[in-house]
């Protein structure tokens, strides 16, 4: 994609989807880390569909500790990986209590010392709960961004540090946004749907009219 192109293609995204969110439910900040954290190789569906039954339950590092590991296990046994992820979010409920009053911390560092917690769930946090210009690469994102040729790379961490250099600031907190929901509904693993995309324009993958 040449640099002449990106701004069109954020300026058609925005357009079509102003105010961008994720598609995780919560309703504060820890909800947001909890229900990222369980995310992992997860759909937000199958997420969303167990922290409605835990989230009214527990829905503080303090609640969830009462709670207990066995009953947080149980709660979301729906998702994959369950067992792992309920002893990382509860060894992350512990460390927040004992390290930071309860409360969320807002440094990348502190995040990313939490038990489950790597860069692209930091970097949700950072930007859904905090506003901050952050590019949590998934994997609709690190598609996207490939097959676009917005900003090729051979992993994530390629792919974020050329976006953050090639996005023009006023998108870069809505950024990851676009490009999650474009991968996920319309620029899809196996079949893209190119006749409907609004941004094929711009899009080096896109086939030409002849």
């Amino acid at each position: 994609m040449k640099t002449s192109d990106i701004e069109p293609f954020f300026a058609t995204l925005q357009r079509a989807n102003p105010q961008p969110a994720s598609e995780l439910e919560y309703t504060n900040v820890f909800e947001l880390l909890a229900a990222v954290l369980l995310s992992a190789q997860a759909t937000d569906a199958g997420v969303n569909k167990a922290t409605r039954r835990l989230f009214p339950r527990a829905n503080t590092p303090q609640k969830m500790l009462a709670l207990g590991l066995p009953a947080l296990t149980e709660a979301i046994r729906s998702i994959g990986l369950y067992r792992n992820k309920a002893k990382n979010l509860y060894e992350t409920c512990r460390l927040l209590v004992e390290r930071h009053g309860g409360e969320v911390p807002r440094s990348r560092e502190a995040l990313q010392a939490l038990p489950g917690v790597g860069r692209k769930t930091a970097n949700v946090v950072l930007n859904v709960a905090f506003g901050e210009p952050t590019m949590a690469v998934d994997t609709h994102v690190f598609r996207v961004a490939n097959r676009t040729g917005l900003a090729p790379g051979r992993n994530e961490l390629e792919v974020e540090t050329r976006l953050l250099a090639r996005v023009p600031e006023r998108y870069r907190v809505d950024a990851h946004h676009w490009l999650i929901l474009h991968g996920r509904y319309v620029c899809k693993a196996r079949q893209p749907l190119c006749a409907q995309c609004g941004v094929a324009a711009w899009c080096d993958s896109a086939p030409r009219p002849r």
